[in-house]
């Protein structure tokens, strides 16, 4: 699941359905799908299993987060729930299957296993944050080059700039970030 693009929209689509609109909740499970289905497939592939197993494992999850969706504490950070189910899933998948240990290598034994994911969706988020408080500009730049991984030519066909000017621009949009952490410290 790509937690730091989607956990503020997940969230909203997940309280607005809590609240009884049914188009936002069919949205939060059309987009949960996708999320899970390329999670399980993930899993799936690292065991030598197919995607028809993940796509019974996206229905199961989608059918938990249904029948679940009372006990979210929406104070609380909605993807971790959701991984929380999906790791339950895949778990019950591997004891139904009789997926033996010795299928399962130690580095993908570790990834699998319950982890905190509230760091990296809480980072994500602050960077979010302080990425609204530069120029559009700068924020464009460090997206494309930065974040997205383009190369600085590719970031300017976007932008519509120079080369020269991406640089600029991301130049000028770390330092404001810098300026901008250490007012928060």
């Amino acid at each position: 699941m790509d937690v730091k693009s989607s956990e503020p929209e997940l969230r909203a689509l997940m309280l607005s359905g809590l609240a009884g609109d049914a188009a936002a909740y069919r949205a939060l499970l059309e987009k949960l799908s996708g999320q899970l289905r390329a999670y399980f497939k993930g899993q799936l592939n690292r065991i030598n299993r197919g995607p028809v197993e993940a796509e019974d494992l996206v229905q199961e999850a989608l059918i938990a987060v249904h029948t679940r969706r009372h006990t979210y504490d929406s104070s609380q950070l909605f993807t971790p729930w959701v991984y929380a189910i999906a790791r339950y899933k895949f778990f019950d998948y591997l004891r139904r299957t009789k997926v033996s240990a010795k299928d399962i290598t130690i580095s993908d034994t570790e990834e699998m296993t319950a982890h905190d994911d509230h760091g990296h969706v809480e980072s994500s988020l602050d960077l979010e944050r302080l990425m609204a408080e530069i120029s559009p500009k700068a924020r464009q730049a460090i997206q494309y080059v930065k974040l997205d991984g383009l190369s600085v030519s590719e970031a300017a066909t976007r932008c519509g700039m120079s080369e020269s000017a991406v640089k600029v621009s991301v130049h000028r949009g770390i330092k404001a970030l810098a300026l901008l952490i250490r007012k928060e410290k």
